[in-house]
């Protein structure tokens, strides 16, 4: 399984075709992580003033249609990561039905992500 990093707005936008974020246009791929704590280093270097809920899609990596390619942070990983780890890349829109699960990104009282949870869906008012 690897993580996908999106806010409620963009995964909910389209939910009747396959999610295709700005990065995919834009970097020629989507970002990634390998595990929960890279998830959320990633989080707390890049997304803390990201519209809440913040989410993380659980992607199995076998159904997956799209080319995966595992790679070196560019420049640089984030805070807390090791040089070593490979970040997974995905050249092509994620078909939904490889999305195991949604999680939602917990917060501390100083704005730093500190676990993932299940994600409930609240209904709008």
């Amino acid at each position: 399984m690897i993580y996908h990093v999106v806010t409620l707005g963009e995964w909910s936008a389209r939910p009747e075709v396959p999610y295709a974020p700005a990065s995919l246009a834009g970097d020629g791929f989507i970002h990634c992580a390998p595990d929960e704590e890279t998830t959320l280093a990633v989080v707390n270097a890049f997304y803390r003033a990201s519209p809440r809920p913040l989410l993380a899609l659980v992607l199995d990596e076998a159904r997956l249609t799209a080319r995966l390619d595992y790679e070196a942070a560019d420049p640089v990983p984030p805070p807390g990561v090791g040089a070593d780890v490979l970040f997974p890349h995905l050249f092509g829109p994620v078909n939904r039905d490889a999305v195991e699960r949604v999680l939602e990104i917990r917060w501390d009282d100083d704005s730093r992500a500190v676990a993932l949870q299940p994600w409930e869906p609240r209904e709008r008012s």
